[in-house]
């Protein structure tokens, strides 16, 4: 099969975003008095491919079930105003060089896990916008990512296309969505299956 698209994860694939996350986080719980559920990098690291909920669970699972997403909606809000306002100098060595120069062969994408705003600001801070063609996210869609991948695909006519990511969860989205899977091995996780896999992001370019 002769790939002519690639969609990409963001968290542990583009760039590294767990301390400025964190932080993000910690701003609004310190604002509700909660400073004991504040997280760190450390606290994000196997949370980082999972929806939104499920990192709820997780670092919220003190808060009773019917106000946790809520809590954290708010946390994912500030969150998102503090990465806006921050250089985010966290994006992976060569990111913008080896996108722009894939773009001249490969239509791009991006699907994420995120929240809403999240795939904009990653594009943004790190120079991407003009090269991703289209993107969705968890907030866009509130399925499973390899089902927003499939959305993904339906929506922008991808007809031959690789998934690159770094976890077991963008892993089991690839088989989802029967997509061959790319794997970062800089990134987060050690999944079980890849078709190929990366070192470094500007590796892209001799596959």
């Amino acid at each position: 099969m002769k790939i002519d698209s690639l969609i990409f994860d963001i968290d542990g694939t583009l760039w590294d975003s767990r301390a400025l996350v964190a932080e993000g986080y910690n701003i609004q719980l310190k604002k509700e008095g909660l400073q004991h559920l504040c997280v760190t990098a450390e606290d994000l690291k196997p949370l980082f491919g999972k929806v939104m909920t499920e990192i709820a669970d997780v670092i919220l699972a003190s808060i009773d079930p019917k106000d946790r997403y809520d809590l954290m909606e708010r946390c994912m809000e500030t969150e998102n105003n503090y990465l806006f306002e921050n250089e985010c100098k966290i994006g992976y060595p060569g990111v913008m060089e080896t996108v722009a120069e894939l773009s001249k062969k490969y239509r791009l994408f991006i699907v994420s896990n995120s929240q809403c705003g999240y795939p904009e600001l990653c594009m943004d801070k790190l120079g991407l916008t003009p090269y991703i063609e289209g993107h969705l996210c968890f907030g866009d869609t509130g399925t499973s990512k390899g089902k927003t991948i499939r959305t993904l695909m339906e929506r922008h006519n991808i007809q031959n296309c690789a998934y690159v990511g770094d976890t077991q969860g963008d892993y089991e989205a690839t088989v989802e969505a029967e997509v061959p899977f790319i794997w970062a091995t800089y990134g987060f996780g050690t999944p079980d299956g890849y078709v190929a896999k990366i070192d470094k992001f500007e590796e892209l370019l001799k596959l």
